[in-house]
């Protein structure tokens, strides 16, 4: 097996999904490649598996009996603080939107292929370990602070609520400052993946974490819309 797919020691997934062999099948594959699996299929005692077992990934079927992914999602964000992977059977849109805006952290189409699975988790646990080797691990712009070793961010003292997935976009603006970051490069740095011009993921994200810095969502003064290019965190707002 290829070293560079090998989770970390005991990364343990919860799989909250209602399709008994889709979960049997996805559950042996990650077992064989080192995870520590466990399943649910009743999206009614998703939120309560989710936040008693904190596992270190969560992969949570958009359509469920008793609860949706969606709300459980929601539910689950403020105290759930680990990636959350969302498959969904349907490539609508507007449906990736409205699980990355309850928190979710990615997503995959059904029918899953095992190694682009494999390799969104890989992404997703390495991105909530990452701290840099060197160079700064704090940041501060004004009231707004943003430290990368504990992960966590503050406005005015109060901490910020962040998802995994929008620390990673807010530190990766923040220590760029200055200068304006690309929707390819951005891609590239936080999700490994190539810009495929509609993916909208980013620009989702970066609606909700704009209100949570002081931004105002529609004349935002830190967190700049380049047209055509991406987006510029400015260092003096």
């Amino acid at each position: 097996m290829d070293d560079s797919l090998q989770p970390r020691e005991q990364d343990h997934v919860l799989i909250v999904e209602d399709d008994e062999r889709l979960a049997g099948l996805t559950r042996d594959y990650l077992e064989a490649n080192g995870f520590r699996v466990t399943l649910e299929a009743d999206g009614a005692r998703g939120v309560d598996r989710i936040l008693s077992l904190q596992p270190d990934l969560v992969i949570l079927d958009l359509m469920l009996p008793g609860e949706d992914g969606l709300s459980i999602c929601r539910r689950v964000r403020s105290d759930y603080p680990g990636p959350i992977l969302m498959l969904t059977a349907r490539t609508d849109d507007m449906d990736q939107v409205l699980g990355l805006e309850m928190g979710a952290d990615d997503y995959v189409a059904k029918p899953v292929q095992p190694r682009v699975l494999l390799a969104r988790m890989r992404a997703l646990l390495r991105r909530s370990e990452v701290v840099e080797a060197s160079g700064e691990t704090r940041l501060a712009f004004g009231d707004l602070e943003i430290d990368n070793a504990t992960r966590e961010a503050w406005l005015s003292g109060e901490r910020i609520e962040l998802t995994s997935a929008e620390f990673d976009l807010l530190w990766l603006l923040a220590s760029n400052a200055g200068r304006v970051l690309t929707r390819e490069e951005i891609f590239s740095q936080l999700r490994g993946i190539k810009y495929d011009g509609q993916d909208r993921s980013i620009d989702v994200r970066v609606s909700r974490i704009r209100p949570k810095v002081g931004d105002d969502p529609n004349q935002p003064h830190r967190i700049k819309t380049v047209r055509s290019k991406g987006y510029l965190f400015v260092k003096d707002a």
